[in-house]
């Protein structure tokens, strides 16, 4: 990556140049004027300088030619509003290398940028320099001097790559960083103070720890201060830092104004601390001592150590990530080994690459200890279906299986392919597998509990509704040898006997349809004549005094297939329902029409009483088994016509309304074609 020195006193111009080129090719450093940015060309830290220049003064070229004096190789661009040919031409020989004017535009900076970088440009010639009166001479500068003497060391400083061999370890590299500081350097002291993220799977931080930096690593500092001893972001040097984002040293004006500082300095014995940044957010500190001869840090170093720092920072927060992403791998890792589904990863090399505790019991070899599970191990069909779903790259839908070498196991086996980026084929597959075994008896179990209570319900409904049909009966038994020459008698006899035989008649005909799978026999009938028959039959069970029957039809008749009889008694159920719901005025309206949808017809029958309607729990649970208003009968009568019109793949619908409304829909075979 290449560094780019942006030379301007409006950050607005070096925010234009840091948008214009790519941050994974330059990095932007920006300086307000030459003093601030001498480090970075007297060391040559920079690959090319961009000026933003005004060319209509003496000042710019005096610019030029004090940055031409510190770094006669660099590239030097200016960028200037307007551009007057005397001072364009003035400045191109006090050592410009090329003038663009603004705006900044991208690819004309990207192109001449890359031009300038990589091929060698040859110092142009200065002319001699007219300084003003009021500027000095670099060889009468003392920080310049200090500069030049320190140049050796800071060229070593460069290169610092032996500390990234501990680069998954951050306190072994933070370690190496400061033993080569203080190699290079002669560092009495330093520190490195860190605010690092939480570990996978624990606790977050409360509020305040989260802005607290610890001691990561320390030379010449004892470890029983440093365990006691941290900084904040909230306050002294860790406030500061965070505020000004530079070095602050312990004799400038911001750290003598704040008291909490100059403890924590005094406390440390440090003079100096630097920032720590990983992609610009504050992530630690490092506090610096004078060197062991008493000496402070320059500038330059202090610039220098600041750079480091940054890449100090941005491996630290790689290796948090590192140590983050494997504390989530290994933590689905625990999650995976410890379910009760047997899980497999299989790779497109047909190698397992992941096996929990459940497949190795229920798919490993069973006279083998300990061991991974294999490949082979799967059965035969599992293995199969992941070979497919790695050749084809889609997901199985899940099923049942059986294993043959084990009856009465069944497992739920699913198959998906992992697929990483864009690419087409799976790089592996995952195998999950549930054991059903128990939840299938156990449902067993249920349905046979269930089935167990349903008989029980049934015997009681039936014992108590054949004895309501019997105690007529019983009566008159017990009196037939005294009564029988009384023709009122036999005339009772005669209706108790009738009554009789019809409820039980009823009750046998519903357990025969309830009983029965399918149809019996099928054939073609019109629809409004079984109206009529069912109508019938449901007077002969309520025979009441002013029952009526409407049809309409619309004009048209209807014919369906079915099996006549089964339908026959569904609607008389329906019917005898209405004809309860109000047996003062008992009348029974019946709509017949046609619906269709998604080119499918069926025939609809509105059966409307003059009850007061269904209640929500009648609309809810009125065609359940045993589910009735009244003391009399089982509650059988639309549970029965439900299942008989189900089975003529039809619906029973109960609809809320003001009267009692049940509608039912049956398939209509398609019209033969030519016919209206």
């Amino acid at each position: 990556m290449k560094t780019i020195l942006v030379l301007s006193s409006h950050p607005d111009f070096a925010e234009a140049v840091r948008t214009s080129l790519n941050p994974e090719h330059f990095r932007v450093v920006h300086r307000l004027n030459a003093e601030e940015s001498e480090p970075l060309l007297v060391h040559s830290l920079a690959s090319a300088c961009i000026l933003d220049a005004d060319l209509l003064g003496v000042e710019s070229v005096w610019l030029i030619e004090r940055l031409r004096q510190r770094n006669a190789k660099i590239p030097l661009l200016a960028y200037t509003e307007f551009v007057q040919a005397d001072w364009e031409e003035e400045a191109l020989l006090r050592g410009a290398t090329q003038i663009l004017t603004k705006p900044v535009r991208q690819r004309l900076l990207n192109s001449v940028l890359d031009r300038l970088i990589q091929s060698a440009i040859a110092p142009r010639p200065v002319m001699p320099p007219v300084q003003p009166p009021a500027m000095t001479s670099r060889s009468q500068d003392p920080a310049v001097r200090a500069a030049d003497n320190a140049g050796q060391t800071l060229d070593v400083l460069r290169d610092f790559s032996s500390i990234l061999t501990h680069s998954l370890d951050a306190e072994a590299m933070l370690k190496k960083f400061l033993q080569f500081l203080r190699e290079k350097l002669s560092l009495n002291r330093a520190a490195i103070f860190l605010n690092r993220p939480g570990a996978p799977g624990t606790d977050l931080p409360a509020p305040e720890d989260a802005r607290r930096l610890r001691s990561a690593a320390a030379i010449g500092l004892s470890a029983g201060l440093l365990e006691h001893f941290e900084l904040s972001l909230d306050s002294g040097i860790g406030a500061q830092l965070s505020h000004l984002g530079r070095i602050l040293r312990r004799d400038s004006d911001e750290a003598r104004a704040d008291g909490e500082a100059q403890k924590e300095f005094e406390l440390l014995g440090a003079q100096v601390a630097v920032p720590i940044t990983s992609r610009d957010c504050l992530i630690g500190v490092a506090v610096f001592d004078r060197r062991i001869t008493g000496e402070p840090l320059v500038n330059g170093e202090l610039e220098l150590v600041f750079h480091l720092l940054e890449q100090v920072g941005l491996a630290l927060g790689n290796i948090w990530l590192h140590d983050q992403l494997a504390g989530n791998h290994e933590m689905m890792t625990e999650v995976l080994r410890e379910l009760s589904s047997a899980c497999v990863v299989v790779g497109r090399d047909l190698k397992v690459l992941h096996a929990n505790k459940a497949a190795r019991r229920h798919f490993g070899r069973k006279n083998e200890r300990g061991g991974g599970l294999e490949f082979s191990d799967l059965p035969q069909l599992l293995g199969a279906k992941i070979y497919q779903v790695l050749k084809t790259g889609s997901a199985l839908e899940p099923f049942r299986y059986e294993p043959e070498n084990s009856p009465g196991t069944i497992y739920s086996v699913s198959v998906v392919p992992f697929q990483r980026g864009h690419s087409a084929v799976p790089g592996s597959a995952l195998l999950t597998a549930d054991d059903l075994t128990q939840s299938e008896q156990l449902h067993a179990l249920e349905l046979e509990a269930a089935n167990l209570r349903l008989v029980r319900t049934m015997a009681d409904r039936l014992a108590h509704e054949i004895g309501n049909a019997m105690v007529p009966l019983s009566t008159h038994q017990q009196l037939l040898a005294e009564k029988l020459d009384d023709a009122e008698f036999r005339e009772s006899l005669d209706h108790a006997l009738a009554d009789g035989v019809k409820r039980v008649t009823r009750l046998i005909n519903q357990m025969r349809f309830l009983a029965r799978e399918g149809h019996v026999h099928e054939e073609s009938f019109a629809v409004e004549k079984l109206v009529e028959e069912a109508y019938q039959e449901a007077r002969r069970q309520q025979p009441v005094e002013g029952a009526t029957l409407k049809i309409d039809n619309g004009g048209k008749p209807f014919n369906i297939i079915g099996d006549r009889a089964a339908l026959k008694h569904a609607l008389a159920e329906i019917m005898l329902n209405a004809l309860q719901a109000n047996l003062k005025n008992p009348q029974i309206a019946v709509k017949l029409l046609t619906t269709g949808h998604n080119g499918e017809r069926a025939l609809t029958i509105e059966v409307q009483d003059t009850g007061v309607g269904f209640s929500a729990e009648a609309v809810k649970r009125g065609a359940t088994p045993f589910f009735t208003t009244r003391n009399v009968g089982l509650g059988l009568g639309l549970a029965v016509s439900r299942k008989i019109i189900e089975t003529h793949h039809g619906k029973l619908e109960i609809v809320p309304s003001p009267a009692g409304l049940v509608r039912v829909s049956l398939p209509l075979a398609s019209p033969p074609a030519g016919t209206n």
